[in-house]
């Protein structure tokens, strides 16, 4: 049965045959520009952070959901 289904996948493969209308080392060289753009994108962005100084954060005591995580090592006023 198995070697029935892949004689007919191969025969259906045989007869929908579509030329492409640019070479093959087209759409990889296109590909590839486009994954290089998306990488200088992406380091673009990689030194954002830094731009600023950063700046303790304020502790408000009246705050309904106040953030435990910080340990005691906050800088309270």
């Amino acid at each position: 049965m198995l070697i029935q289904l892949t004689g007919a996948v191969f025969t259906a493969a045989e007869e929908h045959h579509v030329d492409l209308p640019a070479s093959p080392y087209v759409y990889g060289g296109v590909i590839f520009a486009a994954f290089l753009l998306l990488m200088l994108i992406t380091v673009s962005f990689s030194n954002v952070g830094n731009r600023h100084t950063a700046e303790p954060e304020h502790i408000d005591p009246q705050r309904q959901f106040p953030d435990k995580h910080d340990h005691g090592q906050a800088i309270r006023d």
